[in-house]
Protein backbone atom coordinates (compact mmCIF):
# COMPACT_ATOMS: atom_id res chain seq x y z
CA UNK A 1 0.00 0.00 0.00
CA UNK A 2 2.64 2.69 0.58
CA UNK A 3 4.77 1.69 -2.13
CA UNK A 4 1.55 2.09 -4.36
CA UNK A 5 0.88 5.41 -2.56
CA UNK A 6 4.09 6.54 -3.56
CA UNK A 7 4.00 5.80 -7.45
CA UNK A 8 0.44 7.53 -7.20
CA UNK A 9 1.89 10.91 -5.49
CA UNK A 10 4.91 11.05 -7.68
CA UNK A 11 3.44 13.21 -10.32
CA UNK A 12 1.79 15.60 -8.03
CA UNK A 13 4.59 16.18 -6.28
CA UNK A 14 7.29 16.53 -9.91
CA UNK A 15 5.77 20.35 -10.28
CA UNK A 16 7.07 20.93 -6.65
CA UNK A 17 10.51 19.23 -7.05
CA UNK A 18 11.22 21.23 -10.05
CA UNK A 19 10.44 24.47 -8.56
CA UNK A 20 11.85 24.01 -5.30
CA UNK A 21 14.73 22.50 -6.94
CA UNK A 22 15.23 25.93 -9.54
CA UNK A 23 14.65 28.05 -6.74
CA UNK A 24 17.09 26.10 -4.19
CA UNK A 25 19.61 26.57 -7.48
CA UNK A 26 19.15 30.26 -8.57
CA UNK A 27 18.32 31.84 -5.14
CA UNK A 28 21.94 30.69 -4.06
CA UNK A 29 23.48 31.08 -7.29
CA UNK A 30 23.12 35.03 -7.88
CA UNK A 31 24.94 36.27 -4.36
CA UNK A 32 27.39 33.76 -5.63
CA UNK A 33 28.02 34.78 -9.14
CA UNK A 34 27.71 38.52 -8.17
CA UNK A 35 30.70 37.93 -5.55
CA UNK A 36 32.37 35.78 -7.86
CA UNK A 37 32.39 38.46 -10.45
CA UNK A 38 32.93 41.44 -8.55
CA UNK A 39 35.64 39.84 -6.69
CA UNK A 40 37.30 38.33 -10.06
CA UNK A 41 36.78 42.50 -11.47
CA UNK A 42 38.30 43.61 -8.37
CA UNK A 43 41.41 41.12 -8.27
CA UNK A 44 42.12 41.52 -12.37
CA UNK A 45 42.04 45.12 -11.66
CA UNK A 46 43.94 45.62 -9.04
CA UNK A 47 46.54 43.07 -10.35
CA UNK A 48 46.73 44.91 -13.77
CA UNK A 49 47.52 48.38 -12.14
CA UNK A 50 50.31 46.64 -9.87
CA UNK A 51 51.99 45.44 -13.53
CA UNK A 52 51.16 48.84 -15.07
CA UNK A 53 52.98 50.04 -11.69
CA UNK A 54 56.00 48.30 -11.86
CA UNK A 55 56.00 48.55 -15.37
CA UNK A 56 56.46 52.58 -14.78
CA UNK A 57 58.83 51.76 -11.99
CA UNK A 58 61.58 49.97 -14.04
CA UNK A 59 60.47 52.63 -17.13
CA UNK A 60 61.21 55.52 -14.09
CA UNK A 61 64.34 53.38 -12.63
CA UNK A 62 66.23 52.49 -16.27
CA UNK A 63 65.78 56.38 -16.91
CA UNK A 64 67.37 57.40 -14.33
CA UNK A 65 70.22 54.65 -14.87
CA UNK A 66 70.67 56.04 -18.88
CA UNK A 67 70.87 59.54 -17.53
CA UNK A 68 73.30 58.74 -14.69
CA UNK A 69 75.22 57.31 -17.44
CA UNK A 70 75.65 60.13 -19.66
CA UNK A 71 75.82 62.53 -17.07
CA UNK A 72 78.85 61.16 -15.89
CA UNK A 73 80.28 60.78 -19.12
CA UNK A 74 79.67 64.70 -19.82
CA UNK A 75 81.22 65.48 -16.52
CA UNK A 76 84.45 63.23 -17.42
CA UNK A 77 84.89 65.45 -20.38
CA UNK A 78 84.21 68.95 -18.94
CA UNK A 79 86.54 67.88 -15.82
CA UNK A 80 88.99 67.47 -18.72
CA UNK A 81 88.19 70.76 -20.10
CA UNK A 82 88.60 72.65 -17.38
CA UNK A 83 91.66 71.25 -15.84
CA UNK A 84 93.47 71.55 -19.35
CA UNK A 85 94.46 73.67 -21.62
CA UNK A 86 94.12 74.16 -25.75
CA UNK A 87 97.80 73.97 -26.23
CA UNK A 88 99.05 71.43 -23.51
CA UNK A 89 96.07 68.95 -24.64
CA UNK A 90 97.07 68.71 -28.38
CA UNK A 91 100.96 68.41 -27.69
CA UNK A 92 101.84 64.54 -28.62
CA UNK A 93 101.11 62.34 -26.81
CA UNK A 94 98.97 64.09 -24.21
CA UNK A 95 95.77 63.09 -25.71
CA UNK A 96 96.61 59.52 -25.24
CA UNK A 97 97.78 59.85 -21.51
CA UNK A 98 94.39 61.29 -21.10
CA UNK A 99 92.60 59.07 -22.75
CA UNK A 100 94.31 56.46 -20.45
CA UNK A 101 93.40 58.43 -17.44
CA UNK A 102 89.90 58.25 -18.50
CA UNK A 103 90.22 54.58 -19.24
CA UNK A 104 90.77 53.73 -15.40
CA UNK A 105 87.52 55.30 -14.30
CA UNK A 106 85.83 54.57 -17.36
CA UNK A 107 85.62 52.16 -20.07
CA UNK A 108 82.91 54.11 -21.75
CA UNK A 109 84.61 55.88 -24.59
CA UNK A 110 86.21 54.23 -27.09
CA UNK A 111 87.67 57.92 -28.95
CA UNK A 112 88.45 61.39 -27.86
CA UNK A 113 89.83 64.02 -30.31
CA UNK A 114 89.90 68.23 -29.97
CA UNK A 115 88.76 70.60 -32.30
CA UNK A 116 89.98 74.14 -32.81
CA UNK A 117 87.60 76.97 -33.50
CA UNK A 118 87.51 76.30 -36.88
CA UNK A 119 86.20 72.92 -36.72
CA UNK A 120 89.71 70.98 -37.53
CA UNK A 121 90.59 67.85 -35.94
CA UNK A 122 93.73 69.11 -34.42
CA UNK A 123 94.58 65.61 -31.98
CA UNK A 124 93.00 62.23 -32.12
CA UNK A 125 93.13 59.36 -29.97
CA UNK A 126 91.30 56.29 -31.29
CA UNK A 127 91.43 53.85 -34.17
CA UNK A 128 90.08 55.89 -37.22
CA UNK A 129 92.33 58.03 -39.22
CA UNK A 130 90.41 61.22 -38.36
CA UNK A 131 93.03 64.17 -37.79
CA UNK A 132 93.10 66.83 -40.54
CA UNK A 133 89.26 66.73 -41.05
CA UNK A 134 87.02 69.43 -40.38
CA UNK A 135 83.93 69.53 -39.29
CA UNK A 136 83.28 73.28 -39.23
CA UNK A 137 79.87 72.84 -41.00
CA UNK A 138 78.62 69.53 -39.44
CA UNK A 139 75.60 70.52 -37.37
CA UNK A 140 77.08 68.85 -34.20
CA UNK A 141 79.76 71.08 -34.13
CA UNK A 142 77.85 74.06 -34.27
CA UNK A 143 75.73 72.90 -31.74
CA UNK A 144 78.30 72.26 -29.32
CA UNK A 145 80.03 75.92 -29.58
CA UNK A 146 76.02 77.14 -29.17
CA UNK A 147 75.16 74.99 -26.03
CA UNK A 148 78.41 74.47 -24.80
CA UNK A 149 77.26 70.48 -24.52
CA UNK A 150 76.18 68.59 -26.74
CA UNK A 151 75.03 64.71 -26.67
CA UNK A 152 74.26 63.30 -30.64
CA UNK A 153 71.62 61.22 -31.89
CA UNK A 154 73.32 57.73 -33.61
CA UNK A 155 74.62 58.69 -36.81
CA UNK A 156 77.46 57.35 -39.50
CA UNK A 157 79.78 60.01 -40.08
CA UNK A 158 83.31 60.20 -41.74
CA UNK A 159 83.55 56.33 -39.95
CA UNK A 160 80.50 55.11 -41.65
CA UNK A 161 79.91 53.12 -38.54
CA UNK A 162 76.82 54.16 -36.35
CA UNK A 163 77.81 55.97 -33.31
CA UNK A 164 77.01 58.29 -30.93
CA UNK A 165 78.83 61.15 -29.55
CA UNK A 166 79.22 63.73 -26.31
CA UNK A 167 81.25 67.25 -27.26
CA UNK A 168 82.22 69.76 -24.59
CA UNK A 169 83.01 73.18 -25.58
CA UNK A 170 85.53 75.46 -23.75
CA UNK A 171 86.00 78.92 -24.34
CA UNK A 172 90.15 79.91 -23.37
CA UNK A 173 91.76 83.24 -24.08
CA UNK A 174 89.08 84.65 -26.26
CA UNK A 175 88.77 81.33 -28.55
CA UNK A 176 86.16 78.06 -28.42
CA UNK A 177 87.48 74.92 -28.72
CA UNK A 178 85.91 71.47 -28.50
CA UNK A 179 86.52 67.72 -27.10
CA UNK A 180 84.51 65.50 -28.38
CA UNK A 181 84.52 61.65 -27.09
CA UNK A 182 82.78 58.47 -28.89
CA UNK A 183 80.74 55.98 -26.62
CA UNK A 184 81.75 52.69 -26.79
CA UNK A 185 77.93 51.72 -28.43
CA UNK A 186 77.91 48.30 -27.54
CA UNK A 187 78.43 48.94 -24.01
CA UNK A 188 75.74 51.67 -24.20
CA UNK A 189 73.05 49.44 -26.17
CA UNK A 190 74.01 46.56 -23.69
CA UNK A 191 72.90 48.96 -20.65
CA UNK A 192 69.83 50.02 -22.42
CA UNK A 193 68.91 46.31 -23.00
CA UNK A 194 69.77 44.82 -20.11
CA UNK A 195 66.38 44.93 -18.35
CA UNK A 196 64.50 42.01 -18.09
CA UNK A 197 60.65 41.74 -17.75
CA UNK A 198 59.19 38.30 -18.07
CA UNK A 199 60.04 36.34 -21.12
CA UNK A 200 59.17 39.06 -23.72
CA UNK A 201 59.80 42.07 -22.04
CA UNK A 202 62.64 44.85 -23.53
CA UNK A 203 64.06 48.37 -23.39
CA UNK A 204 65.45 50.68 -26.40
CA UNK A 205 65.88 53.88 -27.42
CA UNK A 206 64.20 55.85 -30.24
CA UNK A 207 64.99 59.86 -31.56
CA UNK A 208 61.89 61.88 -31.72
CA UNK A 209 62.00 60.86 -35.76
CA UNK A 210 61.39 57.28 -34.56
CA UNK A 211 64.80 56.03 -35.31
CA UNK A 212 66.39 53.21 -32.96
CA UNK A 213 69.18 54.34 -30.75
CA UNK A 214 69.97 51.08 -29.59
CA UNK A 215 69.28 47.31 -30.72
CA UNK A 216 65.91 45.61 -30.06
CA UNK A 217 65.92 42.53 -28.87
CA UNK A 218 62.73 41.08 -30.41
CA UNK A 219 64.08 42.74 -33.94
CA UNK A 220 65.62 46.01 -35.65
CA UNK A 221 69.25 47.27 -35.34
CA UNK A 222 70.83 50.54 -34.95
CA UNK A 223 69.09 53.16 -36.86
CA UNK A 224 66.20 51.37 -38.28
CA UNK A 225 62.64 52.58 -38.05
CA UNK A 226 60.17 50.10 -36.76
CA UNK A 227 57.26 49.44 -38.25
CA UNK A 228 54.62 50.37 -34.89
CA UNK A 229 53.61 53.70 -34.56
CA UNK A 230 53.74 55.13 -31.03
CA UNK A 231 52.08 57.67 -29.28
CA UNK A 232 55.03 60.31 -28.25
CA UNK A 233 55.35 61.06 -24.65
CA UNK A 234 53.94 63.68 -22.66
CA UNK A 235 56.68 66.34 -22.53
CA UNK A 236 58.59 66.58 -18.75
CA UNK A 237 59.02 63.21 -16.20
CA UNK A 238 55.92 61.68 -17.04
CA UNK A 239 55.70 58.22 -17.68
CA UNK A 240 53.13 57.11 -20.19
CA UNK A 241 51.55 53.48 -20.12
CA UNK A 242 48.98 52.17 -23.13
CA UNK A 243 48.50 48.57 -24.70
CA UNK A 244 49.25 49.05 -28.38
CA UNK A 245 48.73 46.57 -31.09
CA UNK A 246 50.33 46.84 -34.39
CA UNK A 247 48.62 45.13 -37.24
CA UNK A 248 47.92 41.84 -36.24
CA UNK A 249 50.85 41.23 -33.80
CA UNK A 250 50.37 40.27 -30.74
CA UNK A 251 49.29 43.55 -28.23
CA UNK A 252 51.93 44.75 -25.87
CA UNK A 253 52.26 47.15 -22.40
CA UNK A 254 54.24 50.48 -23.17
CA UNK A 255 55.96 52.43 -20.65
CA UNK A 256 57.47 55.21 -22.41
CA UNK A 257 59.00 58.50 -21.25
CA UNK A 258 61.46 61.10 -22.50
CA UNK A 259 65.49 61.14 -21.58
CA UNK A 260 68.49 63.65 -22.87
CA UNK A 261 65.99 66.97 -22.87
CA UNK A 262 63.61 64.99 -24.73
CA UNK A 263 65.24 64.16 -27.70
CA UNK A 264 65.22 60.45 -26.88
CA UNK A 265 62.25 58.36 -26.35
CA UNK A 266 63.17 55.27 -24.01
CA UNK A 267 60.58 52.58 -24.38
CA UNK A 268 59.85 49.23 -22.41
CA UNK A 269 57.30 47.19 -23.52
CA UNK A 270 56.00 43.29 -22.72
CA UNK A 271 53.41 41.01 -24.73
CA UNK A 272 50.02 41.61 -22.95
CA UNK A 273 49.82 37.95 -21.77
CA UNK A 274 53.03 37.89 -21.04
CA UNK A 275 52.77 40.80 -18.71
CA UNK A 276 49.25 39.71 -17.53
CA UNK A 277 50.62 36.10 -16.90
CA UNK A 278 49.93 36.16 -13.10
CA UNK A 279 46.01 37.31 -13.97
CA UNK A 280 45.66 34.47 -16.41
CA UNK A 281 47.25 32.09 -13.97
CA UNK A 282 44.91 33.56 -11.42
CA UNK A 283 41.86 33.16 -13.63
CA UNK A 284 42.23 29.30 -13.25
CA UNK A 285 41.44 28.61 -9.52
CA UNK A 286 38.99 30.95 -9.78
CA UNK A 287 37.40 28.67 -12.51
CA UNK A 288 38.17 25.73 -10.41
CA UNK A 289 36.51 27.46 -7.34
CA UNK A 290 33.58 28.49 -9.58
CA UNK A 291 32.74 25.43 -10.89
CA UNK A 292 33.11 23.16 -7.66
CA UNK A 293 30.76 25.88 -5.47
CA UNK A 294 28.09 25.77 -8.57
CA UNK A 295 28.65 21.96 -8.04
CA UNK A 296 28.06 21.67 -4.33
CA UNK A 297 25.36 23.81 -4.64
CA UNK A 298 23.71 21.98 -7.62
CA UNK A 299 24.45 19.03 -5.49
CA UNK A 300 22.61 20.46 -2.04
CA UNK A 301 20.02 21.73 -4.06
CA UNK A 302 19.20 18.12 -5.23
CA UNK A 303 19.71 16.51 -1.74
CA UNK A 304 17.72 19.07 0.12
CA UNK A 305 14.70 18.89 -2.70
CA UNK A 306 14.31 14.90 -2.28
CA UNK A 307 14.65 15.44 1.69
CA UNK A 308 12.11 18.40 1.19
CA UNK A 309 9.98 16.36 -1.27
CA UNK A 310 9.96 13.07 0.90
CA UNK A 311 9.18 14.83 4.10
CA UNK A 312 6.22 16.44 2.06
CA UNK A 313 5.08 12.53 0.92
CA UNK A 314 5.25 11.43 4.54
CA UNK A 315 3.02 14.50 5.51
CA UNK A 316 0.58 14.00 3.14
CA UNK A 317 0.58 10.05 3.59
CA UNK A 318 0.58 10.43 7.53
CA UNK A 319 -1.87 13.26 6.89
CA UNK A 320 -4.09 10.53 4.89
CA UNK A 321 -3.55 7.68 7.38
CA UNK A 322 -4.70 10.34 10.04
CA UNK A 323 -7.74 11.21 8.42
CA UNK A 324 -8.63 7.44 7.94
CA UNK A 325 -7.70 7.03 11.72
CA UNK A 326 -9.89 9.75 12.14
CA UNK A 327 -12.93 7.71 10.43
CA UNK A 328 -12.29 4.86 12.37
CA UNK A 329 -12.05 6.76 15.74
CA UNK A 330 -15.30 7.97 14.70
CA UNK A 331 -16.72 4.63 13.82
CA UNK A 332 -15.75 3.31 17.04
CA UNK A 333 -16.97 6.35 18.86
CA UNK A 334 -20.40 5.86 17.85
CA UNK A 335 -20.13 2.10 17.82
CA UNK A 336 -19.32 2.94 21.54
CA UNK A 337 -22.55 4.95 21.68
CA UNK A 338 -24.64 2.56 20.40
CA UNK A 339 -22.83 -0.50 22.78
CA UNK A 340 -24.24 1.90 25.25
CA UNK A 341 -27.72 2.33 24.04
CA UNK A 342 -27.79 -1.53 23.57
CA UNK A 343 -26.64 -2.04 26.95
CA UNK A 344 -29.52 0.27 28.16
CA UNK A 345 -32.26 -1.60 26.25
CA UNK A 346 -30.91 -4.57 27.27
CA UNK A 347 -30.96 -4.06 30.96
CA UNK A 348 -34.41 -3.17 30.94
CA UNK A 349 -35.64 -6.32 29.56
CA UNK A 350 -32.80 -8.21 31.92
CA UNK A 351 -34.80 -6.14 35.16
CA UNK A 352 -38.51 -7.51 33.58
CA UNK A 353 -36.88 -11.32 34.11
CA UNK A 354 -35.69 -10.80 36.88
CA UNK A 355 -38.71 -9.59 38.38
CA UNK A 356 -41.00 -12.96 37.05
CA UNK A 357 -37.92 -14.97 38.08
CA UNK A 358 -38.87 -13.23 41.43
CA UNK A 359 -41.99 -14.05 40.95
CA UNK A 360 -41.46 -17.97 39.85
CA UNK A 361 -39.40 -18.48 42.51
CA UNK A 362 -42.78 -16.98 44.89
CA UNK A 363 -45.08 -19.03 43.06
CA UNK A 364 -42.44 -22.33 43.31
CA UNK A 365 -42.73 -21.84 47.30
CA UNK A 366 -46.41 -21.37 47.80
CA UNK A 367 -46.82 -23.88 45.51
CA UNK A 368 -44.34 -25.95 47.81
CA UNK A 369 -45.73 -25.15 50.80
CA UNK A 370 -49.87 -26.24 49.37
CA UNK A 371 -48.05 -29.59 48.33
CA UNK A 372 -49.04 -29.17 44.90
CA UNK A 373 -45.55 -29.52 44.33
CA UNK A 374 -43.72 -32.56 45.80
CA UNK A 375 -39.93 -33.69 46.27
CA UNK A 376 -38.32 -35.27 43.39
CA UNK A 377 -36.45 -35.35 40.18
CA UNK A 378 -38.62 -32.58 38.53
CA UNK A 379 -38.47 -30.81 41.46
CA UNK A 380 -34.59 -30.71 41.25
CA UNK A 381 -35.09 -30.26 37.72
CA UNK A 382 -36.90 -26.73 38.57
CA UNK A 383 -34.67 -25.95 41.14
CA UNK A 384 -31.80 -25.88 39.15
CA UNK A 385 -32.69 -24.31 36.36
CA UNK A 386 -34.21 -21.30 38.47
CA UNK A 387 -30.61 -21.04 40.02
CA UNK A 388 -28.88 -21.14 36.61
CA UNK A 389 -31.11 -18.44 35.21
CA UNK A 390 -30.53 -16.52 38.27
CA UNK A 391 -26.48 -16.74 37.77
CA UNK A 392 -26.99 -15.77 34.07
CA UNK A 393 -28.97 -12.48 34.66
CA UNK A 394 -26.77 -11.49 37.41
CA UNK A 395 -23.63 -12.28 34.49
CA UNK A 396 -25.60 -10.47 32.08
CA UNK A 397 -25.94 -7.39 34.30
CA UNK A 398 -22.43 -7.15 34.96
CA UNK A 399 -21.74 -7.03 31.57
CA UNK A 400 -24.38 -4.37 30.87
CA UNK A 401 -23.21 -2.32 33.56
CA UNK A 402 -19.50 -2.81 32.77
CA UNK A 403 -20.15 -1.53 29.01
CA UNK A 404 -22.19 1.46 30.40
CA UNK A 405 -18.97 2.52 32.98
CA UNK A 406 -16.58 1.99 30.29
CA UNK A 407 -18.67 4.06 27.58
CA UNK A 408 -19.83 6.57 29.37
CA UNK A 409 -19.86 10.22 27.90
CA UNK A 410 -18.45 13.82 29.29
CA UNK A 411 -16.35 15.48 31.63
CA UNK A 412 -13.64 13.59 33.09
CA UNK A 413 -14.62 13.45 36.75
CA UNK A 414 -12.46 12.52 38.98
CA UNK A 415 -13.07 10.35 42.83
CA UNK A 416 -11.06 8.47 45.53
CA UNK A 417 -10.32 5.15 43.86
CA UNK A 418 -9.29 1.62 45.62
CA UNK A 419 -7.38 0.02 42.82
CA UNK A 420 -7.45 -3.50 44.49
CA UNK A 421 -11.07 -2.96 44.02
CA UNK A 422 -10.65 -1.06 40.35
CA UNK A 423 -8.14 -3.65 38.92
CA UNK A 424 -10.24 -7.13 39.33
CA UNK A 425 -13.01 -5.32 37.74
CA UNK A 426 -11.37 -4.54 34.28
CA UNK A 427 -9.29 -7.75 34.33
CA UNK A 428 -13.07 -9.15 34.52
CA UNK A 429 -13.46 -7.80 31.40
CA UNK A 430 -10.33 -8.87 29.53
CA UNK A 431 -10.56 -12.30 30.48
CA UNK A 432 -12.70 -13.93 28.44
CA UNK A 433 -10.57 -12.83 25.65
CA UNK A 434 -7.25 -14.80 27.49
CA UNK A 435 -9.05 -17.32 28.05
CA UNK A 436 -9.99 -17.70 24.21
CA UNK A 437 -6.75 -17.37 23.33
CA UNK A 438 -4.66 -19.67 25.83
CA UNK A 439 -3.35 -16.66 27.74
CA UNK A 440 -2.74 -17.10 31.23
CA UNK A 441 -4.23 -13.71 33.03
CA UNK A 442 -2.85 -13.31 36.49
CA UNK A 443 -3.20 -10.94 39.28
CA UNK A 444 -1.22 -10.16 42.49
CA UNK A 445 -3.37 -7.77 44.59
CA UNK A 446 -1.98 -6.49 48.26
CA UNK A 447 -3.72 -7.46 51.63
CA UNK A 448 -4.33 -3.56 51.71
CA UNK A 449 -6.35 -0.84 49.92
CA UNK A 450 -4.08 1.20 47.59
CA UNK A 451 -6.16 4.48 47.27
CA UNK A 452 -6.23 7.05 44.23
CA UNK A 453 -7.70 9.82 43.31
CA UNK A 454 -8.41 9.29 39.55
CA UNK A 455 -11.24 8.76 36.77
CA UNK A 456 -12.43 5.40 36.96
CA UNK A 457 -13.60 5.55 33.35
CA UNK A 458 -10.29 6.31 32.09
CA UNK A 459 -8.31 4.53 34.34
CA UNK A 460 -10.38 1.55 32.83
CA UNK A 461 -9.21 2.29 29.49
CA UNK A 462 -6.04 2.68 29.73
CA UNK A 463 -5.32 -0.83 31.65
CA UNK A 464 -7.62 -2.68 28.90
CA UNK A 465 -5.53 -1.05 26.45
CA UNK A 466 -2.17 -2.69 27.79
CA UNK A 467 -3.67 -5.40 28.75
CA UNK A 468 -5.44 -6.04 24.87
CA UNK A 469 -1.52 -4.60 23.54
CA UNK A 470 -0.25 -7.58 26.41
CA UNK A 471 -2.26 -10.32 24.58
CA UNK A 472 -1.15 -9.66 20.85
CA UNK A 473 2.35 -9.58 21.68
CA UNK A 474 1.56 -12.41 23.10
CA UNK A 475 -0.09 -14.30 20.49
CA UNK A 476 2.48 -12.96 17.58
CA UNK A 477 5.29 -14.98 19.22
CA UNK A 478 3.43 -17.91 21.40
CA UNK A 479 0.49 -18.48 19.15
CA UNK A 480 -2.58 -20.04 21.40
CA UNK A 481 -0.19 -21.80 23.89
CA UNK A 482 2.43 -20.62 26.90
CA UNK A 483 1.46 -16.94 26.94
CA UNK A 484 0.86 -15.15 30.51
CA UNK A 485 -0.09 -11.56 31.75
CA UNK A 486 0.82 -10.68 35.36
CA UNK A 487 -1.59 -7.62 36.42
CA UNK A 488 0.37 -6.50 39.73
CA UNK A 489 -0.47 -3.02 41.98
CA UNK A 490 2.31 -2.28 44.58
CA UNK A 491 2.57 1.34 46.38
CA UNK A 492 5.93 2.67 46.85
CA UNK A 493 7.70 4.65 49.91
CA UNK A 494 7.12 7.91 47.71
CA UNK A 495 3.33 7.96 48.20
CA UNK A 496 2.74 6.65 45.07
CA UNK A 497 0.82 3.85 43.33
CA UNK A 498 1.92 1.62 40.69
CA UNK A 499 -0.20 -0.86 38.46
CA UNK A 500 2.13 -3.43 36.22
CA UNK A 501 1.09 -4.81 33.13
CA UNK A 502 3.86 -7.91 32.26
CA UNK A 503 3.40 -10.31 29.33
CA UNK A 504 5.77 -13.36 27.57
CA UNK A 505 5.72 -11.97 24.68
CA UNK A 506 7.55 -10.18 21.77
CA UNK A 507 8.97 -7.48 23.29
CA UNK A 508 9.92 -3.93 21.71
CA UNK A 509 13.52 -3.06 20.21
CA UNK A 510 15.46 -0.62 21.02
CA UNK A 511 14.77 1.75 18.07
CA UNK A 512 11.20 1.76 18.76
CA UNK A 513 11.24 2.35 22.52
CA UNK A 514 12.15 5.53 21.63
CA UNK A 515 9.19 6.53 19.67
CA UNK A 516 6.47 4.10 21.89
CA UNK A 517 4.38 6.82 23.03
CA UNK A 518 4.52 8.80 19.97
CA UNK A 519 1.48 9.42 18.32
CA UNK A 520 0.22 7.25 15.17
CA UNK A 521 3.56 5.00 15.93
CA UNK A 522 2.06 1.14 15.54
CA UNK A 523 4.44 -1.77 15.05
CA UNK A 524 0.74 -3.97 14.37
CA UNK A 525 0.31 -4.48 10.37
CA UNK A 526 -1.95 -2.07 8.76
CA UNK A 527 -5.53 -2.20 9.48
CA UNK A 528 -4.79 -3.87 12.77
CA UNK A 529 -3.10 -0.62 15.12
CA UNK A 530 -3.67 3.09 14.93
CA UNK A 531 -0.82 3.91 16.50
CA UNK A 532 -2.99 6.14 19.19
CA UNK A 533 -3.68 3.84 21.96
CA UNK A 534 -0.35 4.20 23.94
CA UNK A 535 -0.14 8.02 23.04
CA UNK A 536 -3.80 8.62 24.11
CA UNK A 537 -3.16 6.60 27.65
CA UNK A 538 0.25 8.41 27.99
CA UNK A 539 -1.87 11.39 27.71
CA UNK A 540 -5.13 10.08 30.47
CA UNK A 541 -2.29 9.11 32.67
CA UNK A 542 -0.51 12.50 32.31
CA UNK A 543 -4.13 14.21 32.87
CA UNK A 544 -4.55 12.26 36.67
CA UNK A 545 -0.80 13.17 37.50
CA UNK A 546 1.01 10.42 36.64
CA UNK A 547 3.20 8.96 34.16
CA UNK A 548 3.48 6.11 31.98
CA UNK A 549 7.39 3.47 32.02
CA UNK A 550 8.27 0.79 29.87
CA UNK A 551 10.67 -1.78 30.34
CA UNK A 552 11.59 -4.24 27.55
CA UNK A 553 13.66 -6.99 26.26
CA UNK A 554 13.08 -8.89 22.76
CA UNK A 555 12.48 -12.24 22.90
CA UNK A 556 11.19 -12.01 26.83
CA UNK A 557 8.68 -9.40 27.01
CA UNK A 558 7.84 -6.46 28.32
CA UNK A 559 6.52 -4.21 31.06
CA UNK A 560 3.98 -1.41 31.15
CA UNK A 561 3.62 0.65 34.30
CA UNK A 562 1.66 3.35 35.79
CA UNK A 563 2.13 5.44 38.45
CA UNK A 564 -0.26 7.48 40.38
CA UNK A 565 0.05 9.34 43.35
CA UNK A 566 -1.61 7.54 46.19
CA UNK A 567 -3.73 8.89 48.85
CA UNK A 568 -2.76 8.85 52.50
CA UNK A 569 -3.70 5.42 54.31
CA UNK A 570 -5.55 7.45 56.19
CA UNK A 571 -8.01 8.62 54.07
Amino acid sequence: MPQKSTKNSAPAYAGVKRFVLINMIVVPFIPFLLALIIGNHSFSKSLQENTISAMERIAADHRQMIESFLLERKNDLELIVNTTRFDEIVQPGRLDAVFDELQQTSSAFVDLGIFDATGMHVAYHGPFDLTGKNYRQTDWFQQTLENSIYISDVFLGFRNVPHFIIAVAQKEAGRNWVIRATVDSQRFNNLVRKIRIGKTGEAYLLNRQGVLQTDRRSGGNLMETPAEKIPLPANGRTINSFIHRQGTEEPFLYATCWLKDNNWILVIRQEKADAFMALQNARLPILFICLVGGGCIVAAAFTLTGVIVRKMEQTDAEKALLNQQLIGASRLAELGEMAAGFAHEINNPLQIISSELSMIRVLHEEMVESAELTPGESFDQVNDSVAQIKMQLERCARITAAILKFGRQGESSAEELDLTVVIPEITHMAQKKAEVNGILLQKELPSLPIRVYADASRLQQVVLNLLNNAMDAIMDHHGTAGGSVIVSISQGDNESATISVKDNGSGITQENMEKIFSPFFTTKPVGKGTGLGLSVCYGIVQQMGGKMEVASSVGQGTTFSIVLPALPSAA
